[in-house]
Protein backbone atom coordinates (compact mmCIF):
# COMPACT_ATOMS: atom_id res chain seq x y z
CA UNK A 1 0.00 0.00 0.00
CA UNK A 2 1.44 3.39 -1.02
CA UNK A 3 2.23 6.12 1.53
CA UNK A 4 -0.45 8.38 0.06
CA UNK A 5 -3.07 5.66 0.26
CA UNK A 6 -2.13 4.89 3.88
CA UNK A 7 -2.34 8.57 4.83
CA UNK A 8 -5.74 8.95 3.15
CA UNK A 9 -7.06 5.84 4.88
CA UNK A 10 -5.82 7.18 8.22
CA UNK A 11 -7.52 10.53 7.59
CA UNK A 12 -10.80 8.75 6.81
CA UNK A 13 -10.59 6.62 9.98
CA UNK A 14 -9.91 9.66 12.17
CA UNK A 15 -12.76 11.58 10.55
CA UNK A 16 -15.05 8.60 10.98
CA UNK A 17 -14.22 8.31 14.67
CA UNK A 18 -14.89 12.02 15.23
CA UNK A 19 -18.23 11.71 13.43
CA UNK A 20 -19.32 8.58 15.29
CA UNK A 21 -18.27 10.12 18.60
CA UNK A 22 -20.26 13.28 17.88
CA UNK A 23 -23.42 11.77 16.35
CA UNK A 24 -23.42 8.09 17.34
CA UNK A 25 -23.39 5.16 14.96
CA UNK A 26 -27.06 5.25 14.04
CA UNK A 27 -27.12 8.97 13.16
CA UNK A 28 -23.84 9.03 11.22
CA UNK A 29 -23.61 8.52 7.48
CA UNK A 30 -20.78 7.93 5.03
CA UNK A 31 -21.47 11.24 3.27
CA UNK A 32 -20.80 13.20 6.48
CA UNK A 33 -17.66 11.18 7.17
CA UNK A 34 -16.36 11.85 3.67
CA UNK A 35 -16.99 15.58 4.13
CA UNK A 36 -15.22 15.49 7.53
CA UNK A 37 -12.23 13.75 5.92
CA UNK A 38 -12.20 16.10 2.92
CA UNK A 39 -12.62 13.29 0.37
CA UNK A 40 -15.29 12.16 -2.03
CA UNK A 41 -17.86 9.63 -0.81
CA UNK A 42 -16.70 6.93 -3.29
CA UNK A 43 -13.19 7.30 -1.85
CA UNK A 44 -14.45 6.18 1.55
CA UNK A 45 -16.08 3.10 0.02
CA UNK A 46 -12.95 2.32 -1.99
CA UNK A 47 -10.77 2.39 1.11
CA UNK A 48 -13.04 0.88 3.75
CA UNK A 49 -16.21 -0.48 2.26
CA UNK A 50 -19.51 -0.05 4.06
CA UNK A 51 -20.46 1.89 7.19
CA UNK A 52 -20.20 -1.13 9.51
CA UNK A 53 -16.65 -1.88 8.37
CA UNK A 54 -15.79 1.77 8.71
CA UNK A 55 -17.05 1.81 12.30
CA UNK A 56 -15.13 -1.32 13.23
CA UNK A 57 -11.91 -0.06 11.68
CA UNK A 58 -12.28 3.40 13.24
CA UNK A 59 -12.86 1.89 16.68
CA UNK A 60 -9.89 -0.47 16.38
CA UNK A 61 -7.68 2.42 15.29
CA UNK A 62 -8.87 4.43 18.31
CA UNK A 63 -8.03 1.52 20.61
CA UNK A 64 -4.55 1.48 19.10
CA UNK A 65 -4.05 5.23 19.59
CA UNK A 66 -5.30 5.38 23.16
CA UNK A 67 -3.38 2.26 24.18
CA UNK A 68 -0.18 3.68 22.70
CA UNK A 69 -0.65 6.83 24.80
CA UNK A 70 -1.18 4.78 27.96
CA UNK A 71 1.82 2.54 27.26
CA UNK A 72 3.99 5.62 26.72
CA UNK A 73 3.23 6.65 30.32
CA UNK A 74 4.96 3.49 31.54
CA UNK A 75 8.29 4.66 30.14
CA UNK A 76 8.69 6.49 33.46
CA UNK A 77 9.06 3.05 35.06
CA UNK A 78 11.73 1.78 32.70
CA UNK A 79 14.93 1.76 34.79
CA UNK A 80 14.21 5.02 36.67
CA UNK A 81 17.37 6.91 37.68
CA UNK A 82 15.83 8.68 40.67
CA UNK A 83 13.33 7.73 43.36
CA UNK A 84 10.81 5.03 42.53
CA UNK A 85 8.15 7.23 44.14
CA UNK A 86 8.78 9.95 41.54
CA UNK A 87 8.68 7.42 38.69
CA UNK A 88 5.39 5.93 39.92
CA UNK A 89 3.84 9.35 40.43
CA UNK A 90 4.82 10.52 36.95
CA UNK A 91 3.61 7.29 35.37
CA UNK A 92 0.35 7.61 37.30
CA UNK A 93 -0.13 11.20 36.18
CA UNK A 94 0.35 10.38 32.50
CA UNK A 95 -1.87 7.32 32.78
CA UNK A 96 -4.59 9.57 34.14
CA UNK A 97 -3.99 12.03 31.31
CA UNK A 98 -4.46 9.24 28.79
CA UNK A 99 -7.55 8.03 30.66
CA UNK A 100 -9.31 11.39 30.47
CA UNK A 101 -8.32 12.40 26.93
CA UNK A 102 -11.15 13.07 24.47
CA UNK A 103 -10.42 10.03 22.29
CA UNK A 104 -10.50 7.62 25.24
CA UNK A 105 -13.71 9.06 26.62
CA UNK A 106 -15.37 8.92 23.19
CA UNK A 107 -14.16 5.35 22.75
CA UNK A 108 -15.69 4.30 26.07
CA UNK A 109 -18.97 6.00 25.24
CA UNK A 110 -19.21 4.33 21.83
CA UNK A 111 -18.28 0.90 23.23
CA UNK A 112 -21.11 1.13 25.77
CA UNK A 113 -23.60 2.69 23.37
CA UNK A 114 -23.02 0.09 20.64
CA UNK A 115 -22.27 -2.97 22.82
CA UNK A 116 -25.40 -4.81 21.69
CA UNK A 117 -24.68 -4.19 17.99
CA UNK A 118 -20.89 -4.78 18.15
CA UNK A 119 -20.14 -7.00 21.18
CA UNK A 120 -16.84 -8.16 19.68
CA UNK A 121 -15.43 -4.63 19.83
CA UNK A 122 -15.58 -4.67 23.62
CA UNK A 123 -13.55 -7.90 23.54
CA UNK A 124 -11.08 -6.22 21.18
CA UNK A 125 -10.74 -3.25 23.52
CA UNK A 126 -10.17 -5.56 26.48
CA UNK A 127 -7.61 -7.68 24.65
CA UNK A 128 -5.69 -5.00 22.75
CA UNK A 129 -6.18 -2.15 25.21
CA UNK A 130 -6.76 -2.91 28.88
CA UNK A 131 -4.94 -6.25 28.93
CA UNK A 132 -1.92 -4.94 27.03
CA UNK A 133 -1.62 -2.05 29.48
CA UNK A 134 -1.99 -4.32 32.49
CA UNK A 135 0.63 -6.78 31.18
CA UNK A 136 3.10 -3.99 30.41
CA UNK A 137 2.63 -2.42 33.85
CA UNK A 138 3.06 -5.80 35.58
CA UNK A 139 6.27 -6.31 33.61
CA UNK A 140 7.65 -2.92 34.68
CA UNK A 141 6.76 -3.57 38.32
CA UNK A 142 8.33 -7.04 38.19
CA UNK A 143 11.58 -5.56 36.90
CA UNK A 144 11.60 -2.97 39.67
CA UNK A 145 11.00 -5.73 42.22
CA UNK A 146 13.86 -7.82 40.79
CA UNK A 147 16.11 -4.79 41.13
CA UNK A 148 15.16 -4.40 44.79
CA UNK A 149 13.32 -1.13 44.16
CA UNK A 150 9.93 -2.54 45.23
CA UNK A 151 8.79 -5.45 47.40
CA UNK A 152 6.28 -7.24 45.15
CA UNK A 153 5.42 -10.93 45.15
CA UNK A 154 2.66 -10.82 42.52
CA UNK A 155 3.27 -8.16 39.83
CA UNK A 156 -0.06 -8.90 38.10
CA UNK A 157 -2.01 -8.15 41.25
CA UNK A 158 0.13 -5.11 42.07
CA UNK A 159 -0.41 -3.68 38.58
CA UNK A 160 -4.14 -4.21 38.83
CA UNK A 161 -4.17 -2.45 42.19
CA UNK A 162 -2.13 0.52 41.00
CA UNK A 163 -4.47 1.04 38.06
CA UNK A 164 -7.49 0.76 40.38
CA UNK A 165 -6.01 3.36 42.73
CA UNK A 166 -5.79 5.73 39.77
CA UNK A 167 -8.99 5.08 37.83
CA UNK A 168 -11.37 4.55 40.77
CA UNK A 169 -11.03 8.10 42.17
CA UNK A 170 -10.84 9.43 38.60
CA UNK A 171 -14.32 8.10 37.82
CA UNK A 172 -15.71 9.95 40.83
CA UNK A 173 -13.81 13.18 40.21
CA UNK A 174 -14.80 13.25 36.55
CA UNK A 175 -18.41 12.28 37.37
CA UNK A 176 -18.19 9.34 34.96
CA UNK A 177 -16.38 11.43 32.33
CA UNK A 178 -18.89 14.29 32.37
CA UNK A 179 -16.56 16.77 34.09
CA UNK A 180 -13.11 17.90 32.99
CA UNK A 181 -10.61 17.24 35.77
CA UNK A 182 -8.02 20.04 36.22
CA UNK A 183 -4.36 19.17 35.89
CA UNK A 184 -3.73 19.95 39.56
CA UNK A 185 -6.29 17.30 40.52
CA UNK A 186 -4.65 14.76 38.22
CA UNK A 187 -1.33 15.40 39.95
CA UNK A 188 -2.99 15.04 43.34
CA UNK A 189 -4.67 11.76 42.35
CA UNK A 190 -1.39 10.36 41.05
CA UNK A 191 0.38 11.35 44.27
CA UNK A 192 -2.32 9.77 46.46
CA UNK A 193 -2.32 6.56 44.43
CA UNK A 194 1.46 6.34 44.68
CA UNK A 195 1.42 6.93 48.45
CA UNK A 196 -1.12 4.15 48.99
CA UNK A 197 0.66 1.78 46.60
CA UNK A 198 4.00 2.27 48.36
CA UNK A 199 2.41 1.61 51.74
CA UNK A 200 1.98 -1.94 50.49
CA UNK A 201 4.94 -2.40 48.16
CA UNK A 202 7.81 -0.11 49.16
CA UNK A 203 11.15 -1.87 49.46
CA UNK A 204 12.30 -2.39 53.03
Amino acid sequence: MSRGRIDKRQAILEAAFRTFARDGYGQSCVREIAAEAGVAKPTVYNHLGDKETLFREAMQAAVGRTTADALAALEWLREPDGEVRDALENAGYWLLRSHCCADFQALRWLLHAEAARFPDLLDDFQRNGAERLHEALADRLARLALGGRLNIGDPDRAGEQFLALLTGPMERRSRLATREVPDTELRSLARAATDTFLCAYAAS
